[in-house]
């Protein structure tokens, strides 16, 4: 029980870190449209927020199996 305690603290922690890297995105996505100067920061940007998106999914997953099991 205290597995999916945690698993169901990480996967809400990591859907606030999703929300936030959702708008970050949209923000990067909108100065690469407007072709601004250096996109380095942008594109790093998508990256990361790629990787939140994905542990976000994974957790969902884990949670979702942990609590099938109780």
């Amino acid at each position: 029980m205290a597995r999916t305690r945690s698993l169901a603290n990480l996967t809400a922690g990591l859907g606030i870190a999703s929300l936030i890297a959702l708008a970050l995105s949209h923000l990067a996505l909108t100065d690469i449209w407007h072709a601004e100067g250096d996109l380095t920061l942008e594109w790093n940007v998508l990256r990361v927020s790629a990787l939140v998106f994905t542990a976000f999914i994974l957790s969902t997953f884990a949670s979702l199996k942990a609590i099938s099991r109780t």
